[in-house]
């Protein structure tokens, strides 16, 4: 009855997931801008702390594409001599290694046989011809190699300036993390943007053509003295802060921020070196202080 109750209680608002557990527990004593937990508790609800320390920040700008296939990935295998095709060994989706027999030929003019192999190690994208047909100067199988795949981002005219060949990029695909570099910058036919291409490793990926990519690319790097987690900014007071964390009672500290990357973000002043600050759940401390802050109110 008394887990319904609290359980009632946070689901009403009466109480804030801190006080939740504390009430639980009868362990918490309020002060004034300050949330007192103690070390045990803070771990059951996932908060977690860091030390304000220098970092290296990273400039990037957000593109998004696709990836696909390059011409110098893609093998049309056809007959040397027009002639009568006596076997077929392999169709559309197969995969094959080197030297891998893909069909038999009857020569028109020789009438002897001869074989076909598979220049390369790829999969079967297409297979044109079937047995008794007779091969054309066309190609018989198109055979194309995924262990290298090509990532390609728009970039558009606000972006131009800012990226070139060599950039580090990182990329997501789902669930996906990986980086390369950007290998080669061409134009867009027809288009108000440009494509900046990056060479994949996919012995590893395992990714298809077509599949889209979110990129980050790499622009300007940078040291600065101090730098704390983004996610660990909270809002108090019309101030932008963090809560730090002394023995068992965590404060608020307003703090003068500047340059940033996708992660960190530099502290101008408001902290020194070496503080620790609540990384993870900051916003259970937050939400403990305001309860606090309303109920000495009432």
């Amino acid at each position: 009855m008394k887990n319904y109750l609290l359980a009632l209680l946070i689901f009403i608002g009466y109480l804030s997931p801190i006080q939740s557990v504390i009430a639980s527990e009868d362990e918490h004593e309020g002060e004034e801008g300050i949330s007192k937990i103690n070390n045990n508790m803070a771990k059951r609800l996932g908060v977690e702390t860091a030390y304000l320390a220098s970092k290296t920040l990273n400039q990037t700008i957000p593109v998004y594409g696709a990836t696909t296939i390059g011409a110098e990935q893609l093998f049309q295998v056809g007959a040397r001599y027009n002639g009568v095709i006596k076997t077929i060994n392999s169709t559309v989706g197969d995969k094959v290694k080197k030297g891998d027999l893909l069909a038999v030929i009857e020569s028109n003019e020789s009438l002897n046989t001869y074989k076909i192999t598979s220049p390369v190690s790829g999969t079967v994208l297409q297979r044109n011809g079937n047995i008794g047909g007779i091969t054309q100067n066309t190609s018989l199988f198109e055979i194309v190699n995924f262990d290298t795949l090509w990532a390609e981002f728009k970039v558009f005219t606000s972006q131009y300036n800012q990226i070139k060949v060599c950039q580090p990029v990182d990329i997501e695909h789902g669930e996906q993390a990986f980086n390369s570099t950007i290998t080669n910058i061409i134009p867009a036919k027809d288009q108000s943007y440009v494509l900046a291409r990056v060479r994949l490793n996919n012995t590893e990926l395992n990714l298809t053509s077509g599949q889209l990519l979110m990129g980050s690319v790499k622009i300007n790097r940078f040291e600065v003295d101090l730098a704390v987690e983004k996610v660990a900014i909270q809002e108090l007071g019309g101030q932008f802060g963090v809560f730090v964390k002394e023995d068992e009672e965590y404060e608020f500290a307003p703090l003068v921020l500047g340059r940033s990357d996708k992660n960190y973000i530099e502290v101008i002043d408001g902290l020194s070196k070496d503080a620790e600050y609540v990384n993870k759940n900051s916003y259970l401390i937050k939400a403990d202080i305001l309860k606090s802050e309303v109920e000495d109110d009432d």
